[in-house]
């Protein structure tokens, strides 16, 4: 495993291999160490695979004695990351097609949490929220938290440092996605909370330490913050606004959006409007919203059921729904059956009590 670790590094260096060109290399060859030794040839039959990760694959020499080289000379500015090999990667980020090869962390770890213990929801908007951003930031994270679901924001000023405050006020679990190396504050004045995250949350990041701010890497770090939870919430989110970027990924994963509405009058609330055009779900208070989310209370308190006894095409079906959510097209891309059939599965399911129907045609286990 360790050794695998040091190929996921050492294929990210290569310029022109981003996170989804190193993601088809793993799965078309089901080891990156066989990917290195692999010649150029071989890379031709990878759907997907873009003409300049080709050139790069073609061009680039690839000595065997070099992984091992980069790994220790990285372990010793960045001693804790996670690779999506490793037990420890989140399995909800793992399944996005641009999961980041390599995820930086500091702060508390807590056991479980990659396999979806406690529910993450997105809470993202505006650096410079109105008083009733603010208000309703604190509201719904409170309410959030006191149904057992975590918060993941990008600590930036005004609602994601709102969301995550209030979070660790109530003593819930919080995620701060960076868009600099995880042992940099950014911006400054988040000092404070980014001490407390590191004391009682977790700061998450695909960029190695003394990673400066740049400003690419934070529409890119946006599709973490997305890919780590079930749903994404905008709060307050002007015509361009970084929170509509974690939209459009949280649409493209296959994630709920919930938005909270505002006034005409207010530019804040422009681009939330944009996207209850284009069939977000809005938020009309709490306990709609709450409605929405399934209400469901901290998973990893409940007991494991055991496994039921299913006919082959109800066992397929069922084992691929976890306390996580998945959608029927998700379903039917893994098993290869026909929508119908999917459906028709999912609803005696759903009668025996072993499944339940979430928003946007999604399901979950009971």
């Amino acid at each position: 495993m360790e050794q695998e670790r040091a190929y996921w590094l050492a294929w990210s260096q290569i310029e022109g291999i981003g996170a989804v060109s190193q993601k088809k290399i793993h799965q078309h060859f089901g080891s990156l160490q066989v990917a290195w030794n692999a010649p150029a040839i071989a890379f031709a039959e990878i759907d997907g695979i873009n003409s300049k990760a080709a050139v790069a694959i073609q061009s680039k020499p690839r000595p065997k004695h070099l992984p091992a080289e980069l790994f220790a000379q990285h372990l010793q500015q960045n001693p804790h990351f996670w690779t999506p090999d490793d037990e420890l990667y989140p399995r909800l980020l793992a399944e996005i097609p641009s999961s980041p090869p390599l995820l930086y962390y500091r702060g508390q770890v807590e056991p479980g949490e990659n396999l979806g213990s406690k529910p993450m929801i997105g809470i993202v908007g505006t650096r410079d929220p109105s008083e009733y951003g603010k208000r309703w930031t604190k509201k719904i994270t409170q309410a959030l938290v006191s149904h057992g679901f975590g918060i993941v924001s990008g600590m930036a000023a005004g609602v994601d440092a709102i969301a995550h405050q209030t979070c660790l006020e109530a003593k819930g679990r919080t995620i701060a996605v960076l868009g600099t190396g995880v042992d940099l504050v950014y911006p400054l004045s988040n000092r404070e909370l980014y001490r407390r995250l590191t004391e009682q949350g977790l700061i998450v990041s695909e960029y190695p330490a003394q990673t400066q701010p740049d400003r690419g890497h934070f529409p890119a770090r946006n599709r973490i913050i997305a890919g780590l939870c079930r749903a994404v919430l905008i709060i307050e989110a002007p015509q361009r606004s970084g929170a509509l970027i974690t939209a459009r990924f949280a649409n493209d994963f296959g994630r709920d959006v919930y938005v909270l509405p505002g006034s005409l009058d207010n530019s804040r609330s422009l681009g939330c409007l944009a996207l209850l055009n284009s069939g977000a779900h809005v938020i009309l208070g709490i306990e709609h919203l709450l409605e929405m989310l399934g209400t469901m209370p901290c998973l990893d308190r409940l007991p494991t059921k055991p496994k039921p006894e299913l006919n082959s095409e109800l066992a397929c079906i069922y084992d691929l729904i976890d306390r996580e959510s998945i959608a029927v097209d998700a379903i039917a891309e893994q098993t290869g059956l026909e929508i119908n059939q999917i459906l028709a599965a999912l609803s005696e399911l759903e009668m025996m009590d072993l499944v339940v129907q979430l928003p946007g045609m999604r399901y979950q286990k009971q």
